[in-house]
């Protein structure tokens, strides 16, 4: 464990540190679209956050080549090359969107080249366990047309909820952070050297993700763009694939001991799941779906632009910026942590995953009432933002006398809700009023 806690570290501390000076790169690049009538901030920000994120990602597999325990990943296993390899080439395709905007179909085609460059370098998925049927063998096409589809899905569910500041980070952060317990339990408590890989991947993609939140948080004073989103989404997959495809049931069966049927069901939990992301990323996931549906059903194209996003509603019935993001990061470990609470057989991890679920579910039932502001306790004021702290009582000395007159503040102008970069395989557009962006294309 500690050592994938300093890799993480390391690689947190290497995305935060240079996530400042990709900062004013980004800016002298250009990299700085201008403010349309849908984006939610109030001034130009850079993009290129993924510029970082990827130095990070290098790092943490730099380090953790060279440490004891886990050096024997990179021995064993070709999957952190092939993870490299199909990270850097996705990453070189958003670095070009986020300052060129190349066209969708390229993004598409990147996309999809970048996981078959991981599935030629043995990372893909091999077999998979069946409810009721057991484990069934996939033929090299069949894995290979698994895996890309697994790595296309991830990536663009990921990048549809980069609409707020910090969201998709945050998000990503919280499913990394229940798979690698999940990946963790199988690599150290089951003794499967296999899942070493994906624990691995699991703790670099939250480093990438702690690493580059402060900087990302509302206000952002950067944007991760295609070049981030895209990079991680990758990097997610690339986790479950490892997870799915590589761990052979049958070393999995004799570690418990039970027969097929019963290892089929205790594996269905994450294993399914994490073969079409809908627990890792279930909001993201869901957030796909419906936007797909919802623009089928209106005679739009599946990578038109639109409004109905889940942040954006929620932006739409009045809750604010932060309040939204901590809502989808509340519901994002009640789904995730709560899968994972599922698949635990012992005592202990069964109390600490059900803490986490229960804490998620208050969390998140205080979030939706309308008159509740979190407010920091006094020994953490100095630790969050100012607007989380408790403001000192008013003198009475400067409280307006009842007899004044008063003016009535002029109304603040609506700022409409929208996202602060594009699907990764849809174009970005412009919008000249809130009702044009109600109905014309966004993503």
């Amino acid at each position: 464990m500690r050592e994938y806690l300093l890799t993480l570290c390391i690689t947190a501390a290497v995305t935060y540190l240079l996530t400042g000076p990709v900062r004013k790169f980004a800016i002298v690049a250009g990299a700085m679209p201008e403010i349309r009538a849908r984006d939610v901030h109030r001034e130009p920000t850079p993009r290129l956050g993924g510029i970082a994120m990827f130095f990070g990602l290098c790092a943490g597999l730099l380090v953790a080549d060279h440490l004891t325990n886990l050096d024997q990943v990179f021995d064993s296993s070709n999957e952190p090359r092939a993870l490299l390899s199909g990270a850097a080439l996705i990453w070189l395709i958003g670095v070009l969107d986020d300052k060129f905007e190349i066209d969708a179909l390229i993004k598409l085609g990147g996309q999809m080249i970048a996981a078959g460059v991981m599935v030629m370098q043995g990372l893909t998925i091999l077999w998979l366990p069946v409810p009721g049927v057991g484990t069934v063998s996939l033929t090299q096409w069949q894995g290979t047309l698994l895996t890309v589809a697994l790595v296309v899905i991830t990536i663009n569910a990921v990048n549809f909820v980069d609409g707020l500041d910090g969201l998709a980070s945050g998000m990503v952060c919280i499913a990394a952070a229940a798979f690698f317990l999940y990946a963790y339990r199988i690599w150290y408590g089951y003794g499967i050297e296999a899942a070493a890989p994906a624990t691995l991947f699991a703790a670099i993609l939250m480093g990438m993700c702690l690493g580059f939140l402060p900087h990302n948080m509302h206000p952002a004073r950067i944007f991760m763009g295609d070049s981030g989103s895209m990079l991680i989404g990758l990097v997610l997959a690339a986790g479950a694939i490892s997870m799915t495809g590589q761990i052979d049931p049958d070393a999995l069966r004799l570690n418990l001991g039970g027969s097929t049927r019963d290892t089929t069901h205790a594996m269905l939990p994450v294993f399914i799941p994490l073969v079409m992301p809908l627990t890792v990323i279930a909001i993201p996931f869901a957030d796909l779906v419906l936007a797909i549906v919802r623009r089928t059903w209106n005679g739009q194209s599946p990578f038109a632009a639109d409004r109905g996003h889940l942040h954006h509603r929620l932006l739409e019935i009045g809750h604010s910026h932060s309040r939204a993001v901590l809502i989808m990061y509340f519901w994002s470990a009640l789904i995730a942590f709560g899968t994972v609470a599922y698949s635990v057989h012992s005592a202990s991890g069964m109390w600490v995953m059900l803490t986490i679920v229960a804490l998620s579910f208050v969390g998140l039932v205080l979030l939706l009432l309308p008159r509740f502001t979190p407010r920091a306790p006094l020994w953490a004021q100095h630790l969050v933002p100012p607007r989380y702290r408790r403001r000192p009582p008013q003198p009475a000395s400067q409280a307006p006398s009842p007899d004044a007159p008063t003016t009535p503040e002029p109304e603040p102008t609506p700022i409409p809700a929208g996202i602060n970069g594009a699907t990764a395989i849809g174009g970005r557009s412009r919008f000249m009023d809130r009702r044009k962006a109600d109905s014309g294309s966004r993503s």
